[in-house]
């Protein structure tokens, strides 16, 4: 698909704390953009394709009187149209006025045309299939420390999935959260099981002043041809109990800064905050047969036992040793299986 210019479109949701103001912005801070604000009422539902659900716009002006302060966590949100990337999008708008940011500040978009994952892996989605949103976060706690966002914003994740999706939403470390599919195709020969697929990835990134940028990307409506790889999901395959996007944005962020306020207060000893047993007991990988495939071009086997102290995959290797894995992919294996790195 191709890319069109950064955050180009309608502004849906300006001001970071009160009705959208009457003058023409930009999100990313740069003039001369065609990025209009309006105060125009949304539509109350986006209609319907022809060959798929209806898929209604996101109403900006409902989601921050839910979510920006005071009433909610958030310091500043934005909704637009599409975007390249929002995780990007936002690191710009931060690093040219840090000051219009108050974080937490959220940039949530409608379509994303060129998605970032982890190692430069990118992806799309048709517009308003998917929840695509990145949160600027300034969390009060040492900076090594951080290498734990990813997992607490997937622990996040699942925690909102559960109880607004009603699906039981796991983890897979580091960055990927996983439901039951019960229409996708049986793993095994015998066809048994009910296999877990990916339904939302996690990228945080950190930015040279400190903040943290945390995307999420949650396919929501696509049906299975409009995933952008075979072994993703969405909730609708899911039989998830809510595909209202907004239903499950407030969700996230609710339990996002539920989770990152219980670390900050807690220092960002996770221990101390009591979550790196949630982490464990809602990560799919612990206790699972995998291959770690690092960026050395290397693979090993072994069985996931622990997280680390700073939240790193414990793996306990074919031949006895164990080793932290901190930045590689991890491919959850069948008993037995030793398939070979692609």
């Amino acid at each position: 698909m191709r890319s069109t210019p950064a955050c180009r479109g309608r502004v849906l949701a300006t001001s970071h704390n009160g009705p959208a103001g009457a003058r023409p912005a930009t999100v990313d801070g740069r003039p001369g953009e065609d990025v209009r604000v309006t105060t125009a009422p949304l539509p109350p539902d986006g209609g319907t394709t022809p060959e798929g659900p209806a898929r209604p716009p996101l109403r900006a002006d409902a989601l921050r009187a839910r979510l920006v302060s005071p009433a909610g966590p958030l310091g500043r949100l934005e909704v637009v149209t599409e975007s390249t990337s929002t995780n990007a999008e936002l690191a710009r708008a931060v690093a040219t006025d840090p000051g219009a940011w108050p974080a937490p500040a959220l940039l949530v978009a409608e379509h994303q045309a060129d998605g970032r994952g982890r190692l430069g892996r990118t992806w799309t989605a048709p517009p308003r299939a998917a929840l695509l949103r990145s949160l600027l976060v300034r969390p009060d706690v040492p900076r090594a420390a951080l290498g734990w966002v990813p997992l607490l914003a997937g622990l996040a994740t699942a925690l909102a999935l559960r109880a607004a999706a009603q699906v039981d939403a796991v983890v897979k470390w580091p960055n990927d959260v996983l439901v039951p599919d019960p229409s996708a195709p049986r793993p095994g020969a015998d066809g048994s099981g009910t296999p877990s697929r990916k339904v939302a990835g996690i990228l945080s990134q950190v930015l040279p002043d400190g903040g943290v940028v945390v995307g999420v990307g949650l396919n929501v409506s696509q049906g299975r041809d409009e995933l952008a790889v075979p072994g993703a999901t969405s909730l609708a395959l899911a039989g998830a109990a809510s595909t209202d996007r907004e239903v499950l944005l407030v969700a996230l962020e609710e339990e996002l800064a539920r989770v990152l306020g219980r670390w900050q207060r807690a220092g960002g000893d996770v221990r101390a905050a009591g979550l790196d047993s949630e982490c464990v007991e809602l990560c799919a990988t612990i206790g699972t047969r995998v291959r770690v495939d690092l960026v050395d071009g290397r693979s090993v086997h072994g069985v996931a036992t622990g997280l680390a102290p700073d939240g790193g995959l414990v793996v306990e290797h074919d031949d006895g040793t164990t080793s932290v894995s901190r930045s590689a992919d991890v491919h959850h294996l069948r008993p037995g299986d030793r398939a070979e790195r692609p």
